[in-house]
């Protein structure tokens, strides 16, 4: 069967999701941090027994635990190897513990005919398990490429002028030519992102980075910039992929400030930008 449309509306059933201090180390390590420093400032999310520090978690982090919780099958069918992640946002609620559990619902609030493809749009809270105090949301479109052509609201456009002039704040992080093998390790299993065989077959001549793992490196830079390095400062952030990028790419993100909130971009060393739309909001 095509995509599903009749799954708009559709919410699941609570999962509960845990993690541990080694998640997020993992998750850390996945994203770039202590890369260029392993003993530097970045050991309170790399490690959890360094003398006088205490471990805190990177706010992207909510990205793997605050994952959807509606079946794939209720889509309908299509090829894995045709899915990219197309935006995704989060909002937090608090800075997330080393350990701990939260109780997700998803709902599908869109899923719109762009023609080439289908983008389907997902929304999921996550509360504490124990305390029902919220803890953060996500908001993820994905990009079905072949899905589209059904007829179906295009849905709202993407479409917008981007920053311009000098950027305020600008970071830049290289990638490992292993990261996309790191970052599955933290729960996204895509053959996309390993299997050259697969990456072929989606249309890439080797492994792409996930998008997600992009965007970890691009919260980072905004952690560290704009937030001091704070958890607690890091409210909410959106980024639309705009196009692949690979292990072993440097990234750089551009920030343009305007009090508590910034526009970003992030491009690769070859001047192609693979986030762009960044909507940043701190304390």
């Amino acid at each position: 069967m095509p995509i599903n449309v009749d799954a708009v509306g559709s919410t699941s059933e609570p999962v509960t999701r845990t993690w541990t201090s080694t998640d997020c180390l993992l998750y850390a390590l996945g994203v770039g941090a202590g890369a260029l420093d392993p003993t530097g400032f970045e050991l309170e999310y790399t490690t959890e027994n360094s003398a006088e520090v205490t471990q805190r978690v990177l706010p992207t982090f909510a990205t793997i635990v605050g994952l959807s919780g509606v079946p794939r099958t209720s889509l309908g069918s299509y090829d894995p190897a045709m899915l990219v992640h197309g935006e995704q946002s989060i909002e937090l609620h608090g800075a997330i513990a080393p350990d701990g559990a939260v109780s997700t619902t998803s709902t599908v609030v869109g899923i719109y005919d762009k023609g080439s493809g289908a983008l389907v749009v997902l929304e999921s809270d996550s509360v504490d398990a124990s305390t029902g105090a919220p803890c953060f949301s996500t908001r993820s479109a994905l990009f079905i490429r072949g899905e589209g052509g059904f007829g179906g609201d295009r849905g709202p456009s993407s479409s917008g002028d981007g920053p311009v002039g000098e950027a305020d704040e600008v970071v830049t992080y290289a990638t490992r030519t292993d990261q996309a093998l790191l970052y599955r390790l933290s729960g996204d299993r895509n053959p996309l992102h390993s299997d050259p065989v697969f990456a072929k077959r989606a249309g890439f001549d080797r492994p792409i980075l996930h998008g997600l793992c992009t965007y970890g490196f691009t919260g980072r830079a905004l952690l560290h910039a704009l937030c001091g390095s704070d958890p607690t400062r890091f409210t909410s952030m959106h980024a639309r992929f705009s196009r692949p990028t690979m292990p072993g790419d440097t990234l750089t993100v551009s920030m343009w400030v305007n009090g508590t909130e910034a526009a970003f971009r992030t491009e690769n060393q070859r001047g192609e930008t693979v986030i762009d739309g960044g909507r940043f909001v701190f304390s």
